[in-house]
């Protein structure tokens, strides 16, 4: 009988990989909390109406990429494609607005789209996002923004870039449409099949292309920076005055639109050269009409999205020695009458000291073998339990990351040391 393999663009998460996953949502939650934000979380499937109300019907997500379908009720769901549609939900329904003041929320969790699998793309992908909602002002905008690069930098991520642009209001958004398909239009026959059919569902989508012969026609279209209103102009002025005076190096990018219909004003992404032509890593942006598509009034929010897979990928470019997990001590026996004690030992170091890393052999291996496996998992001390040891109560504590001295103490030592 065949062995039944994982679903094509998902992916096992693997003991050997999982200790960066944590780091990395740890630091989210650090990073979060230090700027006032807690966590939430939705369910993993919504009613359909809440992406294709809140995404917008003529999004490549709900059109094409979205797993819908029908429960034994006969009622549509989707598993969540995004989290922002979600988490608005969510605060509605909780009633989670206090008036003018804004509530700081953030995310870590699985989504899913029928895309095609490549590097750092998965069907099924997980993202570490954050909203702030009820501010209209670009203080947040920003406040967002340099949330986001604390995060990166806390990873250890330098190289990358902050493209920025805004995309206005609605009557700026509908008089620049309105421009941009008659520009369109005037070079269609030149545009690929995908972007001819944009310019009838999602003209400002058309700016999103990877052809390389749309992009060359897309860098002679009107900019949409010239049809921002005196609204728009002093919001995105505003934004890049604060982010001027707290030294964040910033592009600006007329073409950059985001994959969303919900944005409004201020959007932005995170772009890293460790990753290729699909170079982003994260964005997003204001919405200010999101929630009164989902049934409550306007509330003025903003927020960002990382996708996780890709952030792992550019960390495995720049940080060493990643994929195997450090521990602190092994304990080997030398023989298995001693196992009762080292059972005993592992016990009280555990109990001790519960930062410690503390594992014990179990398939009764050679110390010569034993202490290969250490290097391997680039253990601190090796801790090893013999005859004289089970005799007189002590250890023999070998270090293993630094002057490889090797001493003979009792457990109450071994704690001193390891608390140090």
């Amino acid at each position: 009988m065949a062995t039944i393999q994982s679903i094509r663009g998902t992916k096992d998460i693997l003991p050997a990989d999982v200790n960066k996953w944590q780091e990395l949502e740890n630091i989210a939650r650090k990073v979060s909390n230090q700027f006032g934000y807690q966590e939430i979380r939705t369910p993993i499937f919504e009613k359909t109406e809440v992406f294709s109300r809140g995404v917008g019907d003529n999004t490549d997500i709900v059109n094409k990429e979205m797993y819908t379908f029908a429960d034994r009720s006969g009622e549509s769901l989707t598993l969540r494609p995004e989290q922002t549609a979600s988490l608005v939900r969510s605060v509605i329904q909780n009633n989670l607005i206090t008036e003018n003041t804004p509530t700081r929320l953030f995310y870590i969790g699985s989504y899913f789209r029928y895309e095609r699998p490549q590097k750092g793309r998965f069907r099924e992908f997980h993202q570490y996002g954050i909203e702030c909602i009820n501010s209209p002002y670009p203080e947040s905008d920003v406040e967002v923004i340099l949330l986001a690069i604390n995060f990166i930098k806390r990873l250890g991520i330098t190289d990358y870039k902050l493209k920025l642009n805004s995309i206005g209001n609605t009557e700026t958004r509908n008089k620049y449409k309105t421009a941009l398909t008659d520009y369109l239009q005037q070079n269609k026959h030149n545009l690929s099949n995908e972007s001819q059919a944009r310019i009838e569902t999602n003209t400002l989508r058309v700016l999103d292309s990877k052809n390389n012969n749309d992009i060359e026609i897309i860098a002679s279209a009107p900019s949409i920076l010239d049809y921002l209103d005196n609204e728009s102009n002093e919001h995105f002025n505003k934004v890049k005055e604060i982010l001027d005076i707290a030294n964040i190096n910033y592009e600006i990018t007329p073409t950059l639109v985001r994959g969303l219909d919900y944005y409004s004003h201020t959007v932005f992404e995170f772009q890293s050269t460790y990753l290729g032509a699909q170079d982003a890593f994260g964005g997003g942006g204001r919405y200010n009409n999101l929630f009164s598509q989902l049934g409550g009034k306007d509330i003025p929010s903003v927020g960002f999205a990382m996708g996780i897979e890709r952030l792992l990928l550019i960390l495995e470019n720049i940080k060493e020695n990643n994929t195997q997990p450090q521990i602190d001590i092994l304990i080997c026996t030398t023989n298995s009458d001693y196992l009762k004690y080292a059972t005993e030992l592992s016990l009280f170091v555990r109990q001790n000291c519960p930062n410690i890393i503390c594992i014990s052999d179990v398939n009764r291996r050679s110390l010569k073998s034993l202490l290969r496996e250490a290097n391997k998992l680039n253990s601190r001390y090796v801790i090893i339990i013999g005859e004289t040891e089970a005799a007189n109560n002590t250890i023999t504590l070998k270090y293993m990351q630094e002057n490889k001295e090797q001493i003979t103490i009792n457990k109450n030592k071994l704690i001193e040391i390891l608390t140090a």
